[in-house]
């Protein structure tokens, strides 16, 4: 367990020095967990699996070395003990331990909750963002976000997945496995975060040009935190205060925006891109491929196929000036 603990605690440093920690091997709540025991214990064995091999393989050949006089001739038979043993009850041994061992971690926190009950939230794959749907509740509790997914520290969260286009798969490795969002079949995950903090997730299933920029983001917030995050995000969109932003709403609203998004609380009701009601509070556009600031929000607007090309965003290069600043402002505002 101390061999364990060390090994845990250096691969964290060294990931966490790298970006975003995105590993199984640093768990963030009770399933990834029982991955990470597994992934451990599956190392570990093979490390001595392959000393073992070295080891002999080494003796072999120290045991061979000499004139050929002294080897023995190929019709001299023996040797199947070696095989059977070594080629059939050692590794069936070692497999069935480590499959029992998988089977043993999926029943403590099993890969897809219960299927008999409703779901706390929908997630629906899109060539490459992820629509997600908060839908336990009554309808007035219901609203939609985008590739970003907010859930109370401590509570297992059921998630059902569906894709409308292509094979997507929602893997976030510091809480669960993956499992695949399949057009036209609704499978489920339960998740859940012992420690509050945002853990990367990516879709792991190659689903076209921009596969690596499908990028998702679970923010385990502590219940009180969650609440309040939840309670903002039922209301409609907040009403733009400036005249800044009052002009960017009226561009909104006017130019091709409004036919793709949905900005609750006003005209824009488009179902194509995502839900942008609360925009302004997310970490990052374009599916998480950028953080969400002013500098990339501006080029996003005008010249998202430059950014992320072969997205469903065209580019929008009408918006110059004081009109793309205005824009920005109400997007941004949108909290």
């Amino acid at each position: 367990m101390k061999l364990r603990a060390i090994l845990i605690s250096s691969s964290a440093v060294v990931l966490s020095s790298c970006g975003n920690l995105q590993s199984m091997l640093a768990p963030g709540g009770p399933a990834a967990d029982n991955l990470a025991h597994l992934g451990w214990f599956v190392f570990v064995l093979f490390l001595v699996i392959a000393v073992i091999m070295w080891g002999l393989i080494a003796w072999v050949s120290l045991r061979r070395r000499g004139s050929f006089q002294h080897h023995q001739p190929v019709d001299a038979g023996g040797g199947q003990n070696w095989i059977l043993i070594g080629g059939f009850a050692i590794p069936f041994v070692i497999l069935a331990v480590v499959f029992v061992s998988g089977l043993k971690g999926m029943s403590v926190f099993p890969l897809h909750g219960h299927a008999g009950t409703p779901p706390d939230i929908r997630v629906t794959g899109h060539q490459w963002w992820w629509q997600i749907e908060y839908v336990k509740g009554p309808a007035h509790e219901r609203f939609i976000t985008a590739s970003e997914i907010h859930i109370p520290v401590g509570q297992p969260v059921d998630i059902d997945l569906t894709s409308i286009d292509v094979i997507h798969s929602f893997f976030v490795p510091r809480l669960h496995g993956k499992v695949d969002l399949i057009p036209g079949q609704m499978n489920r995950i339960r998740i859940q975060a012992s420690t509050a903090g945002v853990y990367r997730g990516q879709c792991a299933e190659y689903c076209g040009a921009q596969h690596a920029h499908m990028i998702l983001y679970v923010v385990a917030d502590p219940p009180e935190a969650y609440q309040r995050w939840r309670t903002t995000q039922m209301q409609e969109a907040p009403e733009p205060a400036s005249d800044q932003e009052k002009r960017g709403q009226a561009l909104f609203l006017e130019r091709p925006c409004a036919t793709c998004h949905t900005v609750r609380g006003t005209m824009a009701g488009g179902r194509v891109g995502p839900d942008l009601t609360h925009f302004g509070s997310r970490l990052g556009l374009a599916s998480n491929a950028y953080w969400n600031n002013d500098a990339n929000l501006s080029a996003w607007v005008t010249h998202a196929q430059a950014l992320k090309p072969d997205v469903v965003m065209p580019n929008i290069t009408q918006f110059r000036g004081n009109e793309l600043h205005d824009i920005v402002a109400y997007l941004r505002q949108l909290r």
